[in-house]
């Protein structure tokens, strides 16, 4: 039988095998798997950066961004935006096509370290979040905002419906940002733009650790009984 052909034209070779396309879940988990991709990637949500403006607000070499804006771009989860001319050469910039989320079913394929890391990310940004509205005041400025602290003592399946409520109220969050950026496109809606920041967590806590009840031990069956 004759060898079977690439795309290109070529014989393919004994043994090769085909390489299927990444699903988008899996272009994700592969660009979030560095944190400093994470944080570049976060940033680029929000407004366009160039990897000189990431490499100085990140404090990272600019071959080192430049290296990971890179990587974000070929997953995908990035688009250029414009270039500008700068002192003799051209300045790229990038804005975020896909969010910094990661829904839980996909942790679990992130090395253990790499969630730490990530987590950490997310942590010291929210607290800088925090920090500044509530220094500005804007924190309390609109009636509805919201703030709640809620543990709870869940089992192992609890814990799953707990954290896939969470997913639930991102990907919702996310819409909605959706649809105020349509409806400023098409000219509708009030024409405000208001920040808002939604920070949720589910978490293990060490809350309630020491008030867990000990586990009884079965009793000893009696001689004779």
């Amino acid at each position: 039988m004759p060898a079977k052909k690439k795309p290109n034209g070529k014989p393919k070779k004994q043994g090769e095998a085909e390489k299927k396309p990444l699903t988008l879940n899996q272009k994700l988990i592969k660009a979030l798997a560095h944190p400093l991709r994470v944080e570049a990637l976060a940033l680029m949500n929000d407004r366009e950066w160039s990897p000189n403006e990431l490499s100085e607000e990140l404090n990272k070499g600019l071959s080192q961004v430049s290296y990971h804006v890179k990587v974000l771009r070929d997953f995908e989860c990035i688009e250029l935006t414009k270039t500008e001319p700068r002192r003799g050469a051209v300045e790229h910039y990038y804005r975020a096509i896909k969010r910094a989320y990661i829904p839980s079913a996909m942790v679990k394929h992130i090395p253990k370290s790499g969630q730490r890391d990530i987590a950490n990310d997310i942590l010291r940004e929210i607290d800088k979040d925090v920090a500044a509205s509530v220094k500005s005041g804007r924190f309390y400025e609109r009636d509805d905002t919201h703030a709640s602290w809620t543990p709870a003592d869940l089992d192992g399946e609890g814990c799953i419906e707990a954290s896939e409520l969470a997913d639930e109220f991102t990907e919702r969050f996310l819409a909605i940002d959706g649809k105020c950026s349509n409806r400023r496109a098409k000219g509708e809606g009030d024409g405000l733009h208001i920040a808002i920041s939604a920070a949720l967590m589910v978490f293990g806590s060490e809350r309630g650790e020491k008030k867990k009840a000990p586990s009884r031990k079965p009793r000893k069956k009696r001689k004779g009984s």
